[in-house]
This record gives C-alpha cells, structure tokens and sequence, in this order.
C-alpha cells in the first residue's frame, strides 16, 4: 500500500454519514431515519460533524486529503450550503490533494439540475446516483420513490452538472430472468455513466424484505440464476468497457474509480463522523478502528463531550490481516502476501485453492472463478 504523497503526508478519505432520508426502503438495513420534522436535530448534527472533523484531525495530526464521501441515508437531502461548510472544515482540517474527489450519493428525486448545479458549487464533483433499476416494476417492488422516467432525467442532469457520474444498481430481484436483468443494465450502459456499482439484492434480517422472505411471500432467486446473473453482468459490462476493478464496482478506465473505495479495498486511513460511521486510523505502526454511535443525539451528545465521535480500538495484528485479507481479494489487484503474515497461511491453503487465488508478483490475487465464491475462499484462507 502506499502511505505517501508528494508533500510526505500519509493520505487520509473522510466519510460523512448523514442518516435521513425521504424514504427507507424495505432492504435496506443502513444507520437511516425518516427525514421528517427533524429541522432542529439535523442543524445540531452538522454541527457535531464539523467538530468531529476538527476532533478528527488533531486524532491524526497533519495529512493529505484525497477523498471525501457525503454517503448515508441520503445526503443529497443537505442544504448544499451546509455541505460546502462541512467540506470547509475537512479542507481546513487536513491538506487538500489538487485533485480532490468529492463524492455525493444522491437519489433521482433529489436531482434536478438547479439543486445539482449548487452541488457542484459547493464541491462536489462526482455523484453516486441511486438508479437501482430502470424498470418501473422493480423499482415499485423496491420500494424507490422514483420511476424510470425519473431516473434517466437524473442521470442527464448529473452528467450536465458534475465531472464523474456512477450508476448504483441492484440484480438479484425475485423472478428476475437472465434477459430482463440484461435489458435492465443495458439502459444503465445506454445512460453512458463513467463507474457503475451493481449490488446483488440480498436480505438483511431485521428489514421487511427479510421477514417478507420468511413469511415466503419473496422467494430469492436460486444460487445457479444467482450465477448466471453475476457471470451475465461481468460480460456486459466488459463489453461496453467497463472493467471489473473490484466485485461489484466496473469503470471506464483507471481514471473513473473510485478513489475513495479504493482507500477502503486497499488498507488507508479513513476517517468516519456522523451516527455510526465508521473509520481506520494508523497511529505509530498501530491500526486503529473507530466507531461513532448509531443514535443521532447520542452522537451529538459524544461530539459535545469529547470532541470526537468516534471510540478507537487498537487492532491486533490478526484482525488487520484478516481485514486486508477480506477487503483486498476483492478487487482486480489483489492483496500484497506480506501484509497477511499475521495470518500464517501455509502452503496446503494455497494448494486448496489453486484456481481460485493466484500469487502473483508478491501479491494474492483472487481468480474470476475465486470471486464467484469469495467468501468461501477467504474463510479458508483465514481459518
């Protein structure tokens, strides 16, 4: 992993985690609330974010900055001048990089051009559009407060207003066939966004799709349409010119990934604020973990009393391994052999997954036929 910059200040990404939203929608099992006569908790919020910015900062002492995240929740719901005062303090807290991504997850309900425009004013310069699908049935049995129509609208103005446009969907639905998921992503591909994130709908307890799932009244699709749908989307994405940098996330070039996933899949610092973000932080050869509260005024209230929202927790050796291990194979570079030393890996795990890991250059790299059963390979490698 690199650790420096030209100015020899090890980088750090920021995540900003703003919790509302319009609507929940029933498979999702993110830190979220409704986004509804809440005026006067989301002006203390932002507040304790910008705190915990500066709390943050003194955390870490000097760094570069080369990424910052607004994800939630749906952050595009922010008062665009809110957000550029939130990036005011990160800025001020840390060295900007000269090329400086700021990300925005939005929905295409939140996305006219004006609001956009103000967004990009403000900072932003690449949006993570919330598509999920550009058929109106999935989209209604999503639980989205959007249509199609809405979507595509979304997207244009995205691309008239921001430099870097990626596209969120989700395969995976009940009944989906191999050819309506393949119509689905070629409207995504006909939209001509630079980075699209497919997701597989998965069913997280607690969420009303999970217990709808138990009820039987959604039954998933089996794991060998799960395959074909996986294989399918790998095939038409490279064939529009995407390439698969990590398991869910294609790009049109090196230069359309996303950098601050990137810190994430290749072991950087991040920090997280907001109500239960979480961050990694190394301090003095040491790995740290943070975790801020999940309650909104519990998080303000840790922001008021310490100066920080987060609690850090020093990672064993193991655990920093095991996580490289786990966040690593999941892209097309791979993770570097010396840096899961702590894992002890001997020479019968690498021959038991011959095919579906390689080592490489000094580095372990998951095959294509690794990544369609990665978590399997990864417990393992890890056991």
């Amino acid at each position: 992993m690199n650790t420096s910059v030209a100015d020899g200040r090890r980088p750090i990404a920021l995540y900003v985690h703003w919790p509302f939203c319009s609507r929940i929608c029933p498979y999702c099992d993110f830190n979220v609330v409704r986004d509804r006569g809440r005026e006067a908790q989301k002006a203390k919020l932002a507040e304790a974010i910008r705190r915990d910015i500066e709390g943050h900062a003194r955390l870490t002492g000097p760094r570069t900055l080369v990424s910052v995240f607004f994800g939630g929740g749906t952050p595009s719901l922010l008062d665009p001048a809110e957000l550029a005062a939130i990036l005011e303090s990160a800025r001020r807290a840390w060295t900007p990089s000269a090329d400086l991504e700021v990300t925005l997850e939005t929905n295409p309900a939140d996305a006219d051009h004006r609001r956009l425009e103000a967004f990009a004013t403000a900072g932003v310069n690449r949006l993570s559009l919330g598509v999920q699908s550009l058929n109106d049935a999935n989209l209604k049995a999503l639980g989205r407060n959007h249509d199609a129509a809405l979507a595509r609208r979304a997207a244009q103005a995205a691309k008239a207003a921001m430099p870097r446009l990626s596209l969120d969907m989700i395969w995976g639905l009940p009944g989906q066939s191999a050819s309506a998921w393949a119509r689905d992503l070629e409207d995504a591909i006909a939209l001509q966004p630079e980075h699209v994130s497919v997701y597989e709908l998965t069913f997280e307890p607690g969420t009303p799709f999970d217990r709808a799932r138990e009820r039987g009244r959604i039954v998933p699709p089996s794991e060998d349409v799960r395959a074909e749908l996986y294989d399918l989307t790998g095939a038409l994405l490279s064939a529009a010119g995407f390439e698969a940098y990590e398991v869910s996330n294609h790009a049109r070039g090196e230069a359309a990934r996303s950098r601050h996933n990137l810190v994430y899949w290749r072991g950087g610092d991040y920090a997280g604020v907001g109500p239960g973000a979480h961050g990694r932080i190394t301090r003095d050869r040491d790995r740290w973990a943070a975790q801020a509260p999940r309650g909104i005024d519990a998080y303000v209230e840790a922001v008021g009393r310490a100066g920080l929202g987060a609690v850090l927790e020093r990672l064993e050796p193991r655990q920093a391994a095991l996580e490289r291990l786990l966040m690593g194979l999941r892209t097309d570079e791979g993770v570097a052999l010396e840096e899961l030393a702590s894992l002890a890996i001997d020479e019968s795990r690498f021959r038991d997954v011959r095919g579906l890991a390689e080592r490489q250059n000094g580095r372990l790299i998951a095959t294509p036929d690794g990544r369609r059963v990665l978590n399997a390979l990864i417990a393992h490698l890890a056991r």
